[in-house]
């Protein structure tokens, strides 16, 4: 059986009531602070691991080695970078807005943070875990939406203004698909729950997209588009159009400032592949076929490896889609969403709703 991590917790927590006898306010303090730091801590070496892998993802799309020359196959080079990006010049521009210049990269980490601490790692390893789970990540990773958009309008530049106002209307028009696909997949399972989605999906064959067969796939492939169109990722990327707006909306940031932004596309790119696996994929759940010893094999395996290896399949599949498909102009990228996704979400959601109202789904 796969590790219950809610041992760990509630052990750690009656050490701090019991043991060391402190009461409630600082056991919650100290609790906090570790989490915090936990979060934070994974947040930025899963951020270097991604700007590495994608390094090297594109560079063998197009048939090159990487990163080659700091540390053993190009290892430190991200560690370099992030060097390079801490001593790096912070700078405010002339005639911008000073305070939402030096806010919205706050804002875009935080929406990012927020929606991160969602992820379920393991089985009882989950830092927020509501029984309006999916409805709060829709709510706080909207938060990243306006700080895109403050970064462009702050900044005093139009390029910038242009970027913004491309990504703010992308990111917008695409939640409403990634919403609908986070509500058929509630109305199979029946919760918004975050744990209790995973633990519908745990046994043989549960996996969303095995149980709901055709709606749940057209769900998570409709979520797989819009979270790399909401990430403002490849080829959605028209709000950070090089040859237009050169760096788009943090054209005007340096330093950490830049930095953030950074971090958090790569994250964000994390967390839609985090969510897709966790909602449709089984999350931590390991893949049990009904044979006894082979299942009783995977089951030895930790739930945290399972759930970074399908989140990083899915991490490496929206890559390949970034380095296979030439980047889409803005009509043709809002038109996929009016005209087509979500039109199309629509109608997957009536789908699935009749599936479950006659019981046609695997049981």
């Amino acid at each position: 059986m796969i590790f219950d991590f809610s041992i760990v917790t509630q052990w750690f927590d009656g050490l701090l009531r019991d043991t060391l006898g402190l009461g409630d306010f600082w056991s919650i303090l100290i609790e906090c602070v570790l989490v915090g730091a936990l979060i934070l801590t994974g947040y930025a070496l899963l951020a270097i691991a991604l700007i590495f892998m994608e390094r090297k993802v594109c560079a063998y799309f197009q048939c090159r080695l990487g990163p080659m020359r700091v540390g053993p196959w190009g290892i430190f080079q991200v560690f370099a970078d992030v060097l390079k990006m801490l001593i790096k010049e912070i700078f405010f521009v002339d005639r911008a807005d000073k305070f939402l210049y030096a806010l919205a990269p706050f804002l875009v980490i935080a929406g990012s943070v927020g929606t991160f601490s969602f992820l379920p790692w393991n089985k009882g390893a989950h830092v927020l875990d509501f029984n309006v789970g999916l409805f709060l990540i829709t709510a706080i990773s909207s938060i990243g939406v306006l700080g895109v958009f403050l970064a462009g309008w702050s900044s005093n530049n139009k390029y910038s203004v242009v970027s913004a106002m491309r990504a703010a209307v992308q990111m917008i028009s695409y939640e409403m698909s990634l919403c609908l696909c986070l509500i058929t997949a509630v109305i199979l399972t029946g919760s918004m729950q975050v744990s209790s989605i995973v633990d519908y999906q745990t046994g043989p064959w549960n996996w969303l997209i095995v149980k709901g067969h055709i709606p749940a796939i057209i769900a998570f492939v409709v979520f797989l588009i819009a979270g790399n169109a909401e990430a403002n990722r490849g080829p959605f990327d028209m709000a950070e159009a090089e040859s237009e707006l050169t760096a788009g909306h943090h054209t005007e940031y340096s330093g950490m400032g830049f930095g953030f932004f950074y971090l958090a596309e790569f994250l964000n790119l994390f967390i839609i592949a985090g969510i897709a696996t966790t909602v449709f994929l089984g999350g931590w759940a390991p893949v049990n076929v009904g044979v006894e010893a082979f299942d009783e094999v995977m089951n030895y395996i930790p739930g945290i490896v399972w759930f970074l290896g399908k989140t990083f399949a899915v991490v490496w599949l929206l890559m390949w889609v970034k380095w296979t498909f030439p980047r889409l102009r803005i009509d043709q990228i809002l038109k996929l969403e009016w005209k087509y996704l979500m039109p199309l979400a629509l109608i997957n959601l009536v789908l699935m709703t009749v599936v479950v109202a006659l019981g046609l789904y695997i049981k």
